[in-house]
């Protein structure tokens, strides 16, 4: 998860009012408009109890220090898959290369199981 994970910060640069959701979004290692999805649906959902939460929290986090706030980036997008900036056709080859290595050994593990080696062993080691 998070390197600074006990420590929750406003990001109001990233954030569209005052940077709440950001700092969630990156306590708890999620996207932020995922955060803010879930936000606006519990205040239509529930009223007044989000939108009083979100006011406090924005009044007693602390804006994230410049330097946390540029390591977490940095972390971040090396940590997602899809914003590497690795093309999709090489992305696909490369899932392509992974699956095949999988199936190999996949196929190595099924043969030695099946085998009456392992099945002679299997029967010995029941003695």
């Amino acid at each position: 998860m998070n390197s600074s994970r006990g420590t929750l910060y406003r990001y109001p640069e990233e954030g569209k009012v005052a940077g709440v959701c950001a700092g969630i979004a990156h306590h708890f290692n999620l996207e932020p408009w995922l955060v803010r999805v879930l936000v606006v649906a519990g205040a239509i959902l529930s009223g007044s109890f989000f939108i009083v939460g979100y006011v406090a929290l924005w009044f007693i986090l602390d804006k994230a220090p410049a330097s946390a706030n540029s390591a977490e980036k940095s972390i971040q997008l090396k940590s997602q898959i899809w914003q590497a900036g690795e093309p999709p056709r090489q992305a696909m080859r490369d899932l392509n290369e992974q699956f095949s290595r999988l199936e190999k050994r996949l196929r190595s593990l099924e043969g030695h199981v099946t085998s009456t080696e392992f099945q002679l062993n299997r029967q010995i080691s029941r003695l």
